[in-house]
């Protein structure tokens, strides 16, 4: 572990290096942050966002999520102590997710399960750049950014059925505590 936390506080004084958090003189938890980050905003709720998530891991294409998870908070460790260190190239970050509960895109249904989810997150080295290699695991986003999306799903639906199954979603997202 010295080894790892040598290297890392090495690398943070390497010149001449691109500025991009991806690089692997950067902590691999800032790499992880900025994924969870932008996970949180909604970058994973469609198709054509995964472009800005794609820097931050190995997989090519985000496959279809039947649920979004809604949360409200996150944190990942930046202290190495917390992590484990497989090699110098290869750790695993611990995330944790503040869960409110799940929607269900296909019934637009929010199940309520407070709680808190541990994912362990694996990130290497490819190319000189930090990279997630796994879990591929549903989007946590925030319930401010669900409650949005719900709404603008609501603005642009015009069958009625829907639009009522969309306002009790969007009152449910409200009362998740």
């Amino acid at each position: 572990m010295v080894v790892v936390a040598l290297f890392l506080h090495q690398a943070a004084f390497v010149q001449n290096v691109p500025a991009q958090t991806t690089h692997v003189s950067h902590s691999p938890a800032e790499v992880v942050q900025k994924y969870v980050l932008l996970d949180n905003k909604g970058a994973r709720l469609d198709a054509a966002s995964f472009e800005s998530v794609a820097p931050y891991v190995e997989w090519k294409e985000e496959p279809p999520w039947g649920k979004v998870i809604v949360v409200n908070g996150f944190s990942v460790p930046d202290d190495y102590r917390k992590w484990d260190i497989i090699t110098p190239l290869e750790v695993v970050i611990p995330v944790e997710f503040k869960v409110l509960g799940a929607v269900y895109l296909d019934t637009a249904g929010f199940v309520a399960d407070p709680s808190v989810e541990m994912v362990r997150v694996t990130v290497k080295v490819f190319n000189n750049r930090w990279r997630i290699t796994d879990p591929m695991f549903p989007p946590h986003v925030g319930q401010r950014r669900m409650l949005n999306f719900v709404r603008e799903a609501l603005q642009g639906e015009q069958k009625e059925p829907r639009r009522a199954t969309l306002a009790a979603l969007q009152e449910e997202l409200r009362k998740a505590k």
